[in-house]
């Protein structure tokens, strides 16, 4: 486990970023300057919260129930699924989604910018361990930026001697007052895979409401979505760039309640809607090449 003493020695900013000791002994890093604050785990190098500091409510849904132990993912938050979304694609039973939501991330970078945002570089590289899952050299690195917005960049450097290829996700929880009072614009007469009946593909009419279990890979997709959230009067607008498809999920009532890390309830105060490349959206990476994919999150309240 890290040294939280000599985290906040190298890295602390102030008051600005601030390590502490988190949930289940994990170092978090606790971020506040003049435009937003958030909170960031350092295992899984995931982001928990964020909220700019004129808006009320957090961008980010997180679980009460969420597991905060090694191996586990955490539920909620903008958890990264890499170097593979979803099940195994080679069916040898590795983790579903890949295996940097079960691992810690390094410290690469702690800055604040003349802009005012702050900026944390996390990142990781192959090891014995990933190698055993995974045989390819790489360089990870996830680039946050805390300020009016939350932006977020996960850059793929294929650092082996052969090509390698990959499927990934932003796969965030946006915190929302109702579900039943919420909808998604922007993905209006695009295809999708439907993965709750059989893996149909579908076409989509209208904005996407949710009024049962949804799961979807919605294909070719624009690089602005926006979820309308109407209990709170808000839109949280989605940028994304080097992305191609999307996922919508929000597992509704039943499956909620069987999930040990979601309260029976939870279903109903956050939707998915994932940054992605999945399904046939795939990344190539040739060797001393990167690859980069980002999301862009902002919060505009009536």
């Amino acid at each position: 486990m890290m040294n939280i003493e000599q985290l906040n020695k190298n890295y602390k900013i102030g008051e600005q970023v601030v390590f502490a000791e988190g949930e289940g002994g994990l170092p978090f890093i606790h971020v506040r300057n003049d435009k937003a604050s958030a909170l960031i785990s350092v295992y899984a190098g995931q982001v928990l919260a964020y909220r700019p500091q004129s808006i009320q409510d957090d961008l980010l849904f997180l679980s009460k129930r969420a597991y905060y132990q090694a191996g586990k993912a955490i539920k909620g938050g903008v958890p990264i699924c890499w170097p593979w979304f979803g099940p195994d694609p080679e069916g040898r039973g590795r983790p579903a989604h890949g295996f940097m939501r079960n691992c810690m991330w390094d410290i690469v970078e702690v800055s604040a910018t003349p802009e005012g945002n702050t900026r944390i570089v996390l990142g990781s590289t192959d090891t014995e361990e990933t190698q055993s899952i995974w045989s390819r050299s790489f360089v990870l690195r996830l680039e946050i930026t805390i300020g009016d917005t939350l932006n977020l960049e996960l850059v793929t450097r294929n650092s082996g001697s052969q090509a390698c290829t990959v499927t990934q996700a932003f796969h965030t929880y946006f915190s929302v007052g109702d579900i039943r009072q919420t909808h998604v614009s922007g993905l209006e007469n695009t295809r999708y895979i439907d993965k709750v009946d059989d893996n149909l593909e579908k076409n989509q009419t209208g904005s996407v409401t949710i009024d049962a279990e949804v799961d979807r890979i919605y294909q070719s997709v624009g690089s602005n979505l926006v979820i309308h959230d109407t209990a709170r009067k808000r839109r949280i607008h989605i940028t994304s760039k080097g992305n191609r498809t999307a996922v919508v999920w929000n597992p509704w009532a039943k499956i909620s309640a069987e999930m040990a890390d979601l309260e029976d309830d939870d279903y109903l105060r956050f939707i998915c809607v994932e940054t992605t490349n999945a399904a046939t959206d795939r990344v190539h990476i040739q060797p001393g090449s990167e690859f980069r994919l980002i999301a862009n999150y902002r919060i505009e309240q009536d």
